[in-house]
């Protein structure tokens, strides 16, 4: 079965410790660490547990790790940055490195004797693994929070016998925090980390940006129907348009009205209407010379 890294990738009772301990007695030697940057693991601590010892010499391992792991040095600008750095390339994951133990019961204990143990260690062991809850609320006043992983160790337990039948890239890691055997990138995954708290604060910015826009919207329409209403109100207090005036006929002999308000002064003196004609060829019709006809049997009144 596929396995991670190469023969060269694992370095065997490795001693970490401040250089300037004597003998490296205030760090402490792994078992073995792996560096495999091609599999996303550029440093991993392992230690062997042959279920040998009481389960706080475990404890004390831990305690020396965290140790080591929070020494500080000078970078080449001067910045503090953490010892094993100068040693080991850093990881994508929030942090210190990932710490594995591998435990190995054989003939020793049985299966609910090596659950114990495995139990107590990871009870006794929990302020190095579990981070720091950080309380807050989102953008909403939803009240949320995450861990903060900064100061915290990835401690993976698993047994020599899992590896051995699924090998590493199996479900035979479990990760102290999380609640089911998963692969290695799964278990080193921080779920509930910063990251997990801003994509849920994201979601919760979009559902409320999405409201506000609903509610300006609403409050646009409402403005709206406002407006409408006052137009209406306005258009019922407006007086009515005069009705038009009824259409005159025209005069037979001009074409102009009829009956036209704005004939001259001495319009007044032109003959009585007779429907055909307007007053100012009335006029004219009888300032006429009369033809023999009229002159002898009179001007004959035409009807209408």
């Amino acid at each position: 079965m596929p396995g991670i890294g190469w023969v060269g990738s694992w370095s065997t009772e490795v001693p970490l410790a401040a250089p300037s301990s004597r003998s490296g007695r205030a760090g402490v030697r792994a078992d073995a660490v792996l560096t495999a940057p091609e599999a996303d693991l550029p440093v991993l601590f392992v230690e062997v547990d042959n279920c040998t010892e009481p389960p706080e010499t475990l404890e004390a391992k831990f305690e020396k790790y965290l140790r080591y792991f929070r020494l500080t040095t000078k970078s080449s600008v001067g910045d503090d940055m953490p010892l094993w750095r100068t040693r080991y390339r850093p990881s994508s994951r929030e942090g210190h490195p990932p710490l594995v133990f591998v435990f190995n019961p054989g003939t020793r204990i049985g299966p609910q004797a090596l659950k114990n143990r495995m139990t107590t260690v990871l009870k006794g062991t929990r302020q190095i693994w579990a981070g720091d809850y950080q309380a807050g609320y989102g953008s909403s006043e939803e009240r949320d929070g995450y861990w903060d992983f900064a100061d915290a160790i990835p401690v993976l337990f698993t047994t020599l016998d899992r590896l051995q039948a699924g090998g590493p890239h199996a479900a035979v890691w479990w990760r102290c925090g999380h609640r089911q055997w998963e692969t290695l990138p799964d278990a080193l995954d921080n779920p509930s980390d910063r990251r997990a708290w801003q994509a849920r604060e994201k979601v919760r910015r979009a559902r409320h940006e999405e409201l506000a826009q609903c509610e300006r919207e609403r409050e646009l329409e409402r403005a709206r129907e406002g407006e409408r209403a006052a137009e209406k109100e306005r258009w019922a207090m407006k007086p009515p348009e005069p009705e038009p005036s009824p259409e005159v006929a025209p005069c037979e002999r001009c074409g102009r009205p009829v009956t036209d308000p704005n004939e001259r002064a001495d319009a007044q003196f032109a003959p009585s209407e007779d429907g055909r004609h307007c007053a100012t060829c009335r006029r004219d019709m009888r300032s006429q010379y009369p033809t023999l006809r009229q002159a002898f049997f009179g001007r004959r009144q035409r009807g209408k």
